[in-house]
């Protein structure tokens, strides 16, 4: 599974509904079947035709990893149950007790509640938390003990923009690999390795997927060694998807680049509207030239996504009357679905953030994330202007 073998010439959109989705040799079926099975009949003792038990592999699964690794400009990838599950098989492969870790300080709670609570508590893993816009910041914590630094960019739920060539050559430099969140974005807008970082990580679940309907992560990496340990984890661990939740992400990935363009169109629409709120206090939108760090978005992303954070001059009472409202918006956790979603990050998704330290790091109990859909652009801030305005 080599990028020249899955058509690396070839433009994004035509590879996400090409790569690895041949017509089915048995059938002539135009879509990837779903090989809902466990276990393969074998020719022989020893003798088969590629797949054994459908932990260890799985057709639909492996066609929906040539596509990602495509999409992402990898030699490999790998899927998985969910994006924690992902993230695990990475920290879990290449890292071993004692090893430090340098982790940006605005990141999903989900990943600062397995960080924290289970592979340093239980994994005897370090973690040192940055400021990964500032690489000051980084450089400062980074020492000759730390094996790996994670960056998510755009951050979860601040929207702040880590340089991720300059943070991978540093890392580089002190012999640390470098792990890239990269759902807010997708592969459509960022490739994290090709701005120098060593592995990819995703939760499929989100824009890949793309209709809040199936839960999955991935790993992506052109580095042999790297990919063959991690491969051999996902198989010895086992946090696999099945195939109905691999052809479901395969099947989101067809309209990803379609969707991308019109869930940057409708946030960058959104963003601006918030941003000349009388109510609104303030706006976490790196499409908007406001934002601190919209010059670095625009160098290594081609589009700013659609997810859209922001507060509002009532604060936390105001916040919570304005979630109330919303008709299109639906309080709901998760995101990158054509839905829009809103979440109220401080009690749901970033809950697992001890107070003090979610407050710290600007996730306030009047913070709300949008992630801004595909519906009518004018629909969406009609919901909105009413939701701010009659209170």
């Amino acid at each position: 599974m080599t990028i020249d073998d899955h058509g690396a010439g070839s433009g994004f959109a035509t590879r996400a509904i090409h790569v690895g989705q041949d017509p089915d040799g048995a059938t002539g079926a135009t879509i990837v079947p779903i090989y809902q099975t466990s276990t393969y009949t074998q020719e022989a003792p020893g003798v088969n035709k590629g797949y054994e038990y459908s932990r260890s592999g799985n057709p639909t699964r492996a066609a929906l990893e040539e596509c990602m690794a495509s999409l992402e400009g990898a030699r490999y990838g790998l899927a998985f149950a969910s994006g924690l599950a992902a993230t695990t098989a990475v920290m879990s492969t290449l890292l071993s007790p004692g090893d430090h870790v340098v982790a940006g300080d605005d990141l999903y709670g989900g990943s600062y509640r397995l960080f924290d609570k289970v592979l340093k508590e239980g994994g005897g893993l370090d973690f040192t938390y940055a400021d990964t816009t500032d690489p000051e910041s980084v450089e400062g914590a980074l020492t000759p003990e730390t094996k790996l630094l994670w960056i998510e960019t755009p951050t979860n739920p601040l929207l702040t923009i880590s340089d991720v060539a300059a943070l991978s050559e540093m890392a580089h430099e002190r012999g640390a690999i470098v792990a890239v969140d990269n759902t807010f974005a997708s592969p459509y807008f960022q490739n994290p390795l090709a701005l120098g970082a060593d592995i990819v990580v995703h939760s499929t679940t989100k824009y890949m997927g793309g209709h809040s309907d199936v839960v999955g992560g991935a790993v992506m990496t052109s580095n042999e060694e790297s990919y063959e340990s991690i491969k051999f984890y996902q198989n010895a661990a086992g946090a696999v998807p099945g195939a109905f939740d691999s052809w479901l992400v395969l099947r989101g990935l067809k309209t990803l680049a379609v969707r991308m363009r019109q869930h940057k169109e409708n946030a960058l629409a959104v963003a601006r509207f918030l941003q000349d709120h009388p109510k609104v206090d303030r706006v976490y939108y790196p499409g908007l030239p406001s934002h601190p760090q919209h010059e670095l978005a625009k160098k290594q992303m081609s589009g700013f996504s659609g997810m859209v954070s922001f507060t509002l001059e009532g604060g936390t009472e105001a916040a919570y009357a304005a979630m109330k409202r919303t008709k299109l918006f639906h309080l709901a956790e998760s995101l990158g679905g054509v839905e829009s979603l809103l979440t109220h990050p401080a009690t749901m998704t970033h809950a697992a953030i001890p107070k003090e330290q979610r407050e710290a790091r600007g996730v306030t109990d009047g913070l709300m994330r949008l992630s801004v859909g595909i519906e009518d652009g004018d629909d969406l801030v009609a919901d909105l202007e009413s939701a701010i305005s009659s209170g």
